[in-house]
């Protein structure tokens, strides 16, 4: 689980310098990004912030993401 002051910081890296990039705690697992709907998993309670990873996920429904989400 992401403590909610890191969930308060935390921006989506692709979309931070030209929108707002703020992330939605989904499934407990996952990190939406309001903006452009990538999806960054949460792993061993470690939030995966990189671009190319919330770039596989990006088409994904929510619904469909894997909770657990797989390790890399």
């Amino acid at each position: 689980m992401v403590k909610p002051e890191l969930l308060e910081i935390l921006r989506c890296p692709a979309c931070v310098r030209e929108k707002d990039g703020l992330l939605t705690l989904t499934r407990d697992a996952w990190l939406v990004c309001q903006d452009c709907g990538r999806k960054y998993p949460i792993v061993d309670e470690i939030p995966v912030m990189l671009i190319d990873e919330g770039d596989k996920w990006q088409a994904a429904d929510v619904e469909s993401l894997p909770v657990p989400p797989p390790a890399r």
